[in-house]
């Protein structure tokens, strides 16, 4: 894949993004391995729609978007990769930084969807995990060789949703808790100045 789009080498191991993950506390599983594999297949359905709608960028990215809202694990993901400052955070900038950082993802990752156009993902296995169920599928571009992509489903939030993505076992949440981690220290620990600037991004 494309080295702007995954920036593979810039990925840390997956390893220590599984421990942090697994604090989060996870209730019994409602999740079956059928429910969880028939999500990620409707994840690569509707993001393949809106890459063959030839909609205009900006409304392809809202169509991201409402994939993103509609998939994944929001909250979750946007609490972890603020990291330790989610602890000092009040619920309203919680709640500000989560559809920031929704809208961040789907924006940063939507651009580079459009290099999916005559590829095809296909879910290969699926397995239990203590925090779910993780999704194994194969990723096949024009010109490139194929490659792994792993989701990790849970139904924590009461549905069933997927709360990270692996490509070729290098966790996504985590480069992004990292770069948001080094967004804030740059803003001396401003928490709305770092919501206001993820808003803002094009």
């Amino acid at each position: 894949m494309p080295s702007d789009f995954l920036n593979r080498r810039r990925f840390l191991g997956s390893s220590a993004a599984l421990v942090g993950l697994a604090a989060f506390p996870m209730p019994a599983l409602a999740l079956t391995e059928s429910g969880a594999r028939n999500l990620v297949d409707s994840v690569v359905a509707d993001i393949n729609k809106v890459i063959a709608s030839g909609k205009s960028e900006s409304a392809m990215l809202r169509d991201f978007e409402k994939i993103f809202v509609r998939y994944a694990d929001v909250p979750i993901m946007a609490r972890y990769a603020l990291g330790p400052d989610a602890r000092q955070a009040s619920k309203a900038q919680l709640r500000s930084f989560t559809k920031a950082f929704q809208g961040y993802i789907s924006r940063k990752y939507g651009r580079r969807f459009r290099e999916f156009i005559g590829g095809t993902v296909e879910v290969k296995s699926t397995r239990k995990i203590k925090a779910g169920y993780e999704v194994k599928s194969v990723a096949k571009l024009r010109g490139e060789a194929p490659f792994e992509v792993t989701f990790l489903v849970s139904d924590k939030s009461g549905k069933d949703k997927f709360f990270n993505m692996f490509i070729e076992g290098v966790n996504l949440l985590l480069t992004e808790r990292t770069e948001i981690g080094a967004m804030l220290d740059k803003r001396k620990g401003n928490l709305d100045q770092l919501i206001a600037d993820l808003s803002a991004v094009g």
